[in-house]
């Protein structure tokens, strides 16, 4: 206590040296000094408690890489050994490259998957036709064989809101040199393209770029 008192008696000799307005306010600051009062409070930061399967060997486990994100890094150009030797030699046939044909289709994972969205017409009977077409390049990047099922030609023709229900078999007949048929009937379940129709194919996929 008489050291505690002693240290007030010369706190307040020390505050009286200051002129008398000022003397009330040194005291204070000496005194909140002394008793260790002027230090700034940091507030502590909390600490979220680490679950078991956060932390492995001492390091924290990293955060899920975002959808997006993984889903760019999946997607690709096609190259030469996604193509089969058939789909290859369209190309070489007509003057095409792989520069043509990352123009309309793109790579996810092992999938190939369409890029076009402009089928560049404004005609029903033609989006037909060129949706057809491309569906049997698609497949036969794939397989080889330039064909393709009816059904999902009718189903990207509903999709992209050019499906001619009442035309359907008429706009298939009328192109039937494209095909390898004379003439198109519902019987018919899966349309392959004649020499012809790589020809054209040929024209559209340049005319798509």
């Amino acid at each position: 206590m008489k050291k505690l008192k002693d240290k007030v008696l010369e706190m307040v000799a020390i505050a009286q040296e200051c002129p008398e307005n000022l003397q009330q306010i040194c005291f204070e600051i000496l005194l909140k000094h002394s008793l260790g009062l002027d230090k700034p409070v940091v507030p502590a930061q909390p600490v979220s408690p680490a679950k078991d399967n956060d932390v492995k060997d001492g390091q924290a486990k990293p955060e899920p890489k975002g959808v997006v994100e993984t889903s760019a890094q999946t997607q690709d150009d096609i190259s030469m050994t996604d193509l089969h030797v058939k789909a290859k030699r369209l190309l070489e046939k007509n003057d095409l490259s792989l520069y043509h044909l990352n123009q309309l289709f793109y790579k996810e994972g092992e999938q190939i998957l369409p890029l076009y969205d402009d089928l560049k017409t404004t005609r029903t009977s033609e989006s037909q036709i060129r949706i057809t077409l491309l569906l049997c390049l698609l497949n036969a990047i794939r397989t080889g064989e330039f064909q393709t099922e009816v059904e999902a030609a009718r189903k990207e023709s509903t999709e992209r809101k050019c499906y001619d229900k009442n035309n359907w078999s008429a706009n298939y007949t009328n192109n039937a040199a494209l095909f390898d048929f004379d003439k198109y009937s519902r019987l018919i379940k899966t349309i392959t393209l004649s020499e012809e129709g790589k020809k054209e194919l040929a024209n559209i996929i340049k005319e798509l770029q």
